[in-house]
Order: structure tokens, then sequence, then C-alpha cells
């Protein structure tokens, strides 16, 4: 077993040895975990992926999955429900919960009648959580690793996207549907 400190770190591992199952979470330096399993799935399409987040299911899950994970659990799961995730995940199958399972069929249902934040591009949705958890733009940058500029131009896409009027509507929708705790 192999460990990583950011999402650069987790790549070059990846080059370094022969992989099989990649568990990992999604708050790291220097690159998002959504960033990291789309780069997974590109270089390596048959390393399992399992993210194992403090995020709840309703946060990240659907995005996590459509981003190519196989599987995602909380920091929060009986360690009997991580084995089983592992088990499954290293087979080459997807591992879902219940409520995540009910989720993605209500993805697969609604189709395009979705919610504002269900059509952000990933990073959007990040700098709208960060936001929403209370990080002012400069805090956000550093945490991203971008110009304050461009987490500026984040927040005034948002805000033109969903048909909002600034950071408190925005921050209040974040709440109001569970996407920060």
């Amino acid at each position: 077993m192999r460990e990583a400190t950011d999402g650069v770190q987790v790549l070059e591992r990846l080059r370094d040895a022969r992989v099989d199952v990649v568990v990992l979470d999604l708050s790291m330096p220097m690159m998002s975990g959504l960033e990291v399993i789309k780069q997974i799935r590109k270089e390596f399409p048959l390393v399992a992926i399992l993210v194992l987040s403090f995020h709840s299911e309703e946060q990240y899950a659907v995005r996590v999955m459509k981003a190519g994970a196989s599987g995602y659990l909380t920091k929060g799961s009986e360690p009997e429900e991580l084995i089983a995730a592992l088990r499954s995940v290293s087979k080459g199958r997807k591992y879902v919960t219940g409520t995540l399972a009910e989720r993605l069929a209500v993805e697969v249902e609604t189709g395009t009648d979705k919610l504002p934040h269900e059509m952000l591009s990933d990073r959007e949705y990040e700098v709208l959580c960060l936001i929403a958890s209370g990080l002012t733009v400069q805090e956000i940058a550093e945490k991203l690793i971008l110009s304050v500029k461009t987490v500026s131009t984040y927040r005034t896409r948002l805000v033109h996207k969903m048909k909002m009027h600034g950071t408190a509507e925005l921050t209040r929708y974040a709440l109001t549907h569970g996407l920060v705790d």
C-alpha cells in the first residue's frame, strides 16, 4: 500500500507501480479529487477508484460516479461496508449504497429536469460549495491554487448561470440543497 499527499502524487504513484485499486479522498491539494478521477480514467482505465470522503453522498457521489469512480463511501461508513466496497471494485464492479443507487436512478429518470447546481461544471460546483462554506475569494484561490481573479470570475459565472443575485443567495441555495455540511 502506498500513500500520496496530493493529486499530483497520486498520479505519479500510479505511473511508478502497478495498482489495481485506488482509495481516493476528494479533498486534496494541487488537484481536486474530481480532476484526479478523470485523469486516472484517461491514463489508467482499468484501475478501480473507490472514493472515501467526509463529504456526504448528497454533495458529491453522483458527480464522482459520472467522473468515473467505481464507488463512493463516506468516512463514517462501517468497516464492513468499506471491505465490501473494496472487494466489489477490485472485481471490476461498481459499489453504491442503497441511497446512492436511488439518487442515480432518479438522475436517469429525470434526465433534463436538473436543478441549477447539477448543470454546473465540476470546478464551478466546487467553487459554489467553498463559497457556501464561508471561505473568502482569497481563501478559495489559495485552496484551489487559482488566482483571485479566476475565482471571482467563477463566482460571477455561478450567479449568472444559477440566476441568482449574489453570494448570500448562492449560500442559501447550497445550504437548502444540502451541498455543504
